[in-house]
């Protein structure tokens, strides 16, 4: 009997030695998914691994430096999520009562909201995951997104899942990185079915006045199938306070906005984003989302109520912190040779010039130079 295991033993190994040996290919569809962040993690990776200590400047995690905690009064609502048992599936829309509060915030926009509502209101699993509904829930084949440059790399990799693509409009480098209208009209056509706008945008920090928004809203009124796309994350993170509601100014173009608790309140961790917006796209959104992931982190959609509710103070004081540092580094940037760069409006990052160095087209080799020389590692990762 002994004997006869052994071979069998064998044999499996065997078969799994050859297995292994045969290479199975990614899809198409896979492998064309691409986050520039990659070629500048992986060697960072190695030269820690070397005993390197890596300078790192481009985590979009506020707690990965220090002094940007989440708030107490929003770990303390964890917890006692936690003690009450809140440990269950909420309705794949989210937990009633977050949306509400959501509902709430969208009425009082600080500039002026829009009658949102409970039904208008859904929760996700972060901005990246509402990203891949609305694409999935909007899009056929060679329907196309028309999405800034720069932007946050999902709204390139997403949208070919789903049979789109996406076509960059120009941000001016010349005039604060504002929208190229001019660029936005020449590009759209009847395949344009989301017209996105990231605000303050990542990773410029470029922020659209609301003449800027109303233009938009009336170039994408022209085309009967266009939606805009929202993306408002850092909303509160606004320097000169003159952040606008899209939706609030718009009567003519539905608007599809996106948020959550990572940036403004300090906790990416807790994957809580939301989309507001058209109410039959939102009912197509909770029934994949019901399908694939149930539904968000119950728990921490009790303490993303709190954070909205709650006591906003912390807010002010931590935008005052980052409108400290965004001096510091734009002022130190500004004193190297041949680097320019603008003061951002809004958002935590700074996206200095140094094409004297690499030319227009050539910023990944400089990344990864940057990294490999000095030990920094500058590639914005979100």
């Amino acid at each position: 009997m002994i004997i006869i295991a052994e071979k069998e033993a064998r044999g499996v190994l065997l078969s799994v030695d050859n297995y292994m040996k045969n290479v199975i290919p990614a899809t198409r569809r896979a492998s064309q998914i691409e986050y520039a962040i990659r070629d500048v993690v992986v060697p960072a990776a190695k030269l820690e691994a070397e005993g390197h200590d890596i300078l790192k400047l481009n985590i979009g995690d506020p707690l990965a430096y220090p002094g940007l905690p989440t708030p107490p009064h929003m770990i303390d609502a964890y917890q006692k999520a936690l003690t009450d048992q809140h440990n269950g599936y909420s309705a794949a829309y989210g937990l009633p009562e977050l949306r509400e509060a959501i509902a709430y915030d969208e009425r009082n926009k600080s500039n002026g909201g829009w009658n949102c509502k409970t039904e208008d209101v859904f929760i996700c699993h972060g901005v990246t995951e509402a990203l891949q509904l609305i694409f999935a829930a909007y899009l056929k084949d060679g329907d196309q997104v028309l999405a800034p440059g720069p932007h946050y790399p999902p709204y390139m990799a997403y949208p070919q899942l789903y049979g789109g693509k996406t076509v960059e409009y120009r941000l001016d480098p010349d005039n604060g990185w504002s929208i190229d209208f001019d660029d936005i009209e020449s590009k759209m056509n009847e395949k344009v079915k989301l017209l996105v706008l990231i605000n303050p945008n990542n990773p410029t920090g470029n922020v659209a006045t609301s003449e800027d928004l109303s233009r938009l809203i009336d170039i994408a009124s022209k085309w009967k199938n266009c939606t805009i796309i929202s993306d408002e994350i850092y909303d509160r993170l606004n320097f000169r306070g003159d952040h606008f509601s899209t939706a609030s100014l718009s009567s003519k173009t539905p608007v599809i906005t996106l948020n959550g608790v990572s940036k403004v309140y300090y906790a990416p961790g807790w994957r809580i984003g939301y989309t507001v917006g058209n109410k039959d796209v939102i009912k197509a959104m909770s029934k994949l989302q019901g399908q694939s992931t149930s539904c968000p982190n119950s728990i921490a959609q009790y303490a993303a109520k709190e954070a909205l509710i709650g006591d906003q103070k912390f807010v002010s004081k931590m935008r005052a912190i980052f409108k400290s540092r965004r001096s510091l580094i734009v002022n130190g940037l500004n004193a190297i040779d041949n680097v320019t760069c603008d003061s951002p409006g809004g958002a935590f990052y700074v996206f200095p010039n140094v094409e004297y160095f690499i030319g227009k087209e050539n910023n990944g080799f400089f990344s990864t130079e940057l990294c490999g020389g000095t030990h920094v590692k500058n590639t914005k990762e979100v």
